[in-house]
Formats: C-alpha cells, structure tokens, sequence
C-alpha cells in the first residue's frame, strides 16, 4: 500500500513579506489605493478623517483575530446569526405523520423466507462448528437436512 504525506497546518496562510500574508497585503493595499484616491478629491482635512477611518478599518479587517480566526469571518457569523429567527417552533402537525406513514410503507420490505430460531444447544453447536473451522460437522438431524435441502 502507498504512503501519502497528509498535511498539518491547512489553515495557515503562505507569507509574502515578512510575516504579512496575502490576504493582509491585498487589504491594506486596496485601503492604500482608496486613501490616495481620497487625496485627490478631497480637500486635506477630509482626506486625513477618511484616510484614517479606511485605514483603521482595513486594519482591523487585515490583522484582527477573534477566537484565532479573521475578524471577516466574525462579521459573517454575526450577520448570519442576526439573519435567523429569535424563536424557533416546532411544527408537530399531522401533516408530517401522514408523509412518513407513506415513506415508511413504500420502504418496507416483505420478509418471504421465515426466520429460523435457534435454541441454545443448537447456538453452542453452531460455534463449536465455527471455532473448530468446519473439522467438527455437529449432530445432523432430519428438520437440519430438510432446511438445507439435502436429502441422505
């Protein structure tokens, strides 16, 4: 059988300068560019005030942990859980008895062979047979050699 190497630090991103990651590279770029957009269409004082809101943003977006993972994914969990309903009810109507009445009827299966029920003689002989590895044939009797079909 092959040896395959499994990897251990799947979530641990690739650097790229230092200890900046991609992720954190391409947000605080992105913050950058917007910045120096700002220089250019607004007058000083408006471009410092926006220029550093952006920045703290992007920062906390780029370096921020929360729990060991990035604050976006925080963000998304808060969404997500602000999205859901408060109260949650169970609907116990009849509705859902009657569908699984009708599933389970469809998926039941008719047993045409009878079961057999062994008795605890016949169980110890049966593993006596099973630990010996056949060398032991057990005691044939005449309802044995009719189940199985063969005739002496």
């Amino acid at each position: 059988m092959q040896q395959f190497t499994v990897p251990q630090f799947i979530d641990v991103e690739n650097k790229i300068i230092g200890p900046v990651t991609t992720r954190q590279f391409v947000i605080m770029l992105g913050a950058f560019i917007l910045s120096a957009v700002y220089y250019k269409l607004f007058d000083f004082s408006l471009f410092l005030t926006a220029g550093i809101v952006t920045l703290v943003i992007a920062g906390v977006f780029a370096f921020a942990k929360i729990n060991g993972r990035p604050f976006h994914f925080f963000i998304l969990n808060v969404v997500q859980t602000f999205k859901r309903p408060k109260l949650r009810i169970w609907d116990n109507s009849d509705k859902d008895k009657d569908e699984f009445e009708q599933f389970k009827e469809k998926t039941e299966v008719k047993q045409s062979v009878p079961t057999k029920h062994y008795t605890r003689s016949r169980l110890a002989e049966l593993s006596l047979i099973v630990d010996t590895g056949g060398a032991y044939q057990g005691e044939k009797n005449e309802e044995d050699i009719k189940i199985s079909g063969l005739q002496i």
